[in-house]
């Protein structure tokens, strides 16, 4: 018997002035983080002179980083499988969803793989504050080498877990109470994937912060632009 899917329906302006409210907020947040100039700080709580004591620890390492990586890949294929024969909360949702919640994970992906490749910023284990021999630099700096080897902002581990908060935006229409699930479990991935990274060294916590903002944002225009799109209530 085949399961009934809610009516897609395209946001409303109220919606859309709160979103416009959070993301703000957020990176309003975002900013005086980096003002207060608080990322050396608690990278010198898991780093000192010598390096990260933390950095090739076997749980951190072949669990939190390769285990986890290849665990958000595995679901990132199932979710493209899902587009066509759904599964679990996606059995609920319309196709067209369904397709937003792959795509918008991807280009979040490839957006902080874009960005991280450009960027002349290294990370806290290339400095010289914690063993290495680069200077620190601020990410705003954008014209600036700090001498190491760059490639560090924004994290794209975290990213393992917050490309996929572009399915509460996609959920949220039809099933909120699963969008607001599932937006919780990809920020606490995203947060503990950026944790672990942290505490070996690879980034610093803006970085994380950063990352889960961007993937937000990306998650969101995903959504307004799905919604450009004419639909039907047809699956």
């Amino acid at each position: 018997m085949p399961i009934p899917v809610r009516a897609y329906a395209p946001p409303l302006h109220s919606d859309t002035r709160r979103l416009a409210t959070m993301t703000l907020g957020m990176l309003l947040c975002l900013l005086l983080w980096d003002a207060a100039g608080q990322d050396r700080w608690l990278a010198s709580v898991f780093g000192s002179r010598t390096g990260f004591a933390l950095r090739d620890h076997w749980f951190l390492l072949q669990i939190m980083h390769e285990g986890a990586r290849r665990m958000a890949w595995l679901l990132m294929l199932a979710l493209i499988v899902g587009i066509w024969w759904p599964f679990g909360v996606l059995r609920y949702a319309h196709s067209r969803q369904r397709l937003q919640l792959a795509t918008s994970t991807l280009v979040s992906l490839a957006a902080i793989s874009l960005l991280k490749y450009g960027s002349t910023t290294s990370c806290p284990w290339d400095l010289q504050e914690f063993g290495g021999i680069a200077r620190y630099v601020s990410h705003w700096a954008w014209n600036s080498m700090d001498g190491g080897v760059g490639h560090c902002f924004p994290a794209g581990h975290a990213s393992a877990g917050f490309a996929f908060v572009g399915g509460f935006f996609a959920l949220r229409h039809t099933q909120p109470q699963a969008a607001y699930r599932w937006l919780l479990w990809a920020l606490a991935a995203g947060l503990t994937l950026g944790l672990a990274q942290q505490a070996r060294g690879a980034h610093f916590m803006s970085h994380t912060l950063w990352t889960g903002w961007l993937c937000w944002c990306v998650g969101w225009l995903c959504d307004v632009l799905a919604h450009q799109i004419p639909h039907s209530t047809a699956d």
